[in-house]
C-alpha cells in the first residue's frame, strides 16, 4: 500500500525547483499556477532568497504547487496536472488508477493531499492556498510570535512544560519531537527554564502557526472555502487534525479550516499510515522532513524523499510495486474507522 505526503512550510530551500523546469511543460505548469497564487512560483523556486520564500504568503503556494506538479508526473490521469484544451489546470479531479493508494500533508501540504486525492482541483487547492498564506501572513503581522522546537525529552513532561509556558503544542510530530508555540516573550521564557531532557530549537518562521494566534485567520479562509466545490476523497486520505481516515469532502474542508488555528498531529497520521497497512511512502518535493520522521516511527516501510527529477524513476518503480491498484500481490491494510471528532 503506497501513501503520497506532502511536506509543509519550513521544507522549501533556495532553488528547489530549478532542476524541474527542464522537463517539458513544467514551467508551463508552474506559470499557469502562479496566476493563481498571485506570485511567480517558477521565479520563487529557482532564484527567490531564503527569506523571501520563508515569507508565509509565498512558501505555502510554493510547497502545494510543487508537490502537485510532482504528483502528477507519477500518475495516469496527466489532464489533472496540465492544462486541457480549453486552458484549465484541471477542473476535474482525476480517476485514481495507477496512483497512490493514500494521501496525507503535513500542515499546509494538506491542500497539496486533497488535490492528489481528488476532493479538489489542482486549481482549487492552489487558490485556497493563496487565501490560507496571506490570512495567515496577517495575522502574523498582529503580534510578535514564533515556534520553537522541543528535541528529545519525555513527552508528558514536554507538554507540561508548553502548557506552564502559555504556549500551544502546535505540531507533535513524533516522539521526541515537540514544536511549541506562542508569543516571543513567551518564548523566551520558556527557553529560560526548558524542560528536563529536552533541546530547543528556534525555528526561522514568521508566527506562531497552528495556535489561538492565527484564529484570524480562520474566517478569512472559511470563506474562500465557501465557495469551493469538492468530492469525497477517491483514495484514503488522512487528517492532520487526529490522524482520522476522512470519508467526505465536505468534512475535509471543514478540518483543513480550522486547521489554522489548530494543532498538526503528524504523530497520529503516522499511526493510521501503520494501522492501514503503508508498506510504501513518497514524500513529494521537497522531500526530506517527512521521511526522516518516518524512518523511527513507520519501520519496515519504504521511504522516499523526492528532491530532483532524476528519482523519478525509483519513485514510479515503488508505485509498480506497492500501490494496490497496479500491483495486485500488494497487501492492502484495512482502514481504520472514522474517528469521532473530540
Amino acid at each position: 500500500m503506497l501513501i503520497f505526503t506532502a511536506p509543509g512550510q519550513g521544507a522549501q530551500t533556495p532553488g528547489f525547483l530549478a532542476p524541474w523546469l527542464e522537463l517539458p511543460g513544467f514551467a508551463e505548469r508552474l506559470g499557469g499556477w502562479s496566476e493563481l497564487a498571485g506570485r511567480d512560483l517558477i521565479r520563487l523556486g529557482t532564484t527567490g532568497s531564503a527569506e523571501e520564500i520563508t515569507d508565509t504568503s509565498v512558501a505555502q503556494p510554493l510547497l502545494v504547487a510543487a508537490a502537485i506538479a510532482v504528483a502528477g508526473l507519477l500518475g495516469d490521469e496527466p489532464s489533472f496536472f496540465c492544462p486541457d484544451t480549453q486552458g484549465s489546470m484541471g477542473a476535474e479531479p482525476p480517476k485514481r488508477r495507477g496512483f497512490a493508494d493514500a494521501a496525507a500533508g503535513h500542515s499546509v501540504g494538506e491542500l497539496a493531499a486533497a488535490a492528489i486525492a481528488g476532493v479538489t482541483s489542482a486549481e482549487d487547492a492552489i487558490r485556497l492556498t493563496r487565501v490560507r498564506g496571506e490570512a495567515m501572513a496577517a495575522a502574523c503581522g498582529a503580534e510578535p510570535t514564533g515556534m520553537t522546537a522541543v528535541l528529545g525529552g519525555d513527552e508528558a513532561t514536554v507538554l507540561a512544560a508548553i502548557e506552564a509556558a502559555g504556549l500551544t503544542p502546535a505540531n507533535i510530530n513524533t516522539a521526541g519531537q515537540i514544536v511549541a508555540g506562542g508569543t516571543l516573550a513567551e518564548l523566551e521564557a520558556f527557553a529560560a527554564n526548558p524542560p528536563a531532557g529536552g533541546r530547543l530549537r528556534p525555528l526561522r518562521v514568521a508566527g506562531a502557526f497552528h495556535t489561538r494566534h492565527m484564529e484570524p485567520a480562520v474566517g478569512t479562509l472559511a470563506a474562500a472555502a465557501a465557495g469551493t466545490s469538492v468530492k469525497d476523497p477517491a483514495i484514503t486520505l488522512i487528517s492532520n487534525r487526529d490522524g482520522a481516515v476522512v470519508a467526505s469532502g465536505e468534512d475535509w474542508m471543514d478540518r483543513v479550516v480550522r486547521q489554522v488555528a489548530n494543532p498538526v498531529r503528524w504523530d497520529l497520521c503516522m499511526a493510521t499510515m501503520s494501522a492501514i497497512g503503508v508498506t510504501a511512502l513518497i514524500e513529494l518535493v521537497p522531500g526530506g522532513t517527512l521521511t526522516g520522521m518516518a524512518k523511527r516511527a513507520l519501520p519496515g516501510v519504504e521511504l522516499l524523499a523526492i528532491k530532483t527529477p532524476d528519482q523519478l524513476d525509483a519513485a514510479r518503480a515503488l508505485v509498480a510495486s506497492h500501490a494496490t491498484s497496479v500491483n495486485p500481490d500488494a497487501a492492502p491494510g484495512s482502514a481504520p474507522e472514522l474517528k469521532k471528532e473530540s
